[in-house]
């Protein structure tokens, strides 16, 4: 079988990063097996499609080549995989126009996506946005597909991404319109989980780490709930528990982020050891753009502002 052509772009995109990393026309050539010519012009080919025309690379001390600021920005997205560099995806990336690589939690894009579309609005920062679960949202992180990732934790070190934590959320007693328990505890400003003994209760992921600790904390307790419903997604929960009026669930308290529905009873949850769930910040080690920067600013006024009011 002969080997695989690459699309024309993606050869010029080739000639380019040669020269970058060998420092010369002459031995991007002599690594690739081609005449000094032919990378030359791979390269003014390249600086055509993405515009203007405008140089990616220019001569410095000793004849060495060096990368313009356009060039930067355009090797800086090399290590994603090819697949993801479309002609439109190397013209982002070599565009002076500031943008932002954005991935979500898709509980928190419900939470969040507004106020951070709104930095980027008024900054005049471009906004590519996509969505995913945990291990997705890092994988694009270390290949260089996102600039910033927002999602929650536990998440264990990973090569190639620094993190930040943005907010601590306890977790809390989130209880229908119609349930018992809010004629019984309404009056108490906090719940303990053996208050929950013999309650219809809908468990949230029930094997994920964070629903799934619903079940050790009964076990540990010696409480016995009734199963009404499970749910996949916290993005359901709130329907889930008008529906099945009764009944109640153990969820991380999201008032910071957004206020619960208001016909749904709510209180903290008081445990010997509470359990944690941070909202957490991810992005390719030792590239925060400064877009990226600016984003991460509003984040962290906002969220810090809303704990206050919830203090």
């Amino acid at each position: 079988m002969p080997p695989r052509k690459l699309p024309r772009h993606l050869n010029w995109l080739e000639a380019f990063v040669a020269a970058v990393e060998a420092g010369s026309l002459e031995a991007a050539a002599e690594h690739l097996g081609v005449a000094r010519s032919v990378v030359s012009e791979h390269i003014r080919a390249l600086e055509t499609a993405l515009g203007d025309g405008e140089p990616l690379l220019e001569r410095g001390p000793g004849r060495r080549l060096h990368l313009t600021p356009r060039g930067q920005r355009l090797y800086a997205g090399t290590q994603t995989p090819l697949h993801q560099l479309d002609l439109k995806r190397l013209r982002d990336l070599a565009s002076s126009e500031p943008s932002l690589r954005l991935g979500l939690n898709h509980t928190l894009s419900t939470m969040l996506l507004a106020d951070i579309a709104l930095d980027a609005a008024q900054a005049g920062i471009k906004l590519e946005i996509g969505f995913g679960g945990p291990l997705e949202l890092v994988r694009e992180v270390q290949t260089g597909q996102r600039d910033l990732v927002v999602d929650f934790t536990p998440l264990p070190p990973h090569r190639g991404v620094e993190t930040e934590s943005l907010i601590s959320l306890p977790f809390a007693v989130l209880a229908g319109p119609d349930t018992p328990l809010a004629a019984r505890a309404g009056a108490r400003e906090t719940l303990l989980v053996k208050d929950l003994e013999g309650q219809s209760f809908v468990d949230w992921l029930r094997d994920d780490p964070y629903g799934g600790a619903n079940s050790a904390r009964f076990e540990a307790h010696g409480v016995s709930v009734h199963e009404v419903a499970r749910v996949e997604s916290f993005l359901h929960l709130f329907d889930v528990l008008r529906a099945f009026g009764q009944a109640c669930a153990l969820a991380p308290d999201l008032r910071p982020l957004r206020a619960f529905p208001p016909e749904l009873h709510v209180w903290p949850l008081e445990e010997e050891q509470p359990q944690l769930i941070e909202v957490v910040a991810l992005w390719p080690a030792g590239m925060q753009t400064p877009e990226t920067r600016h984003v991460l600013q509003g984040l962290r006024r906002r969220l810090s502002q809303r704990r206050r009011k919830t203090d």
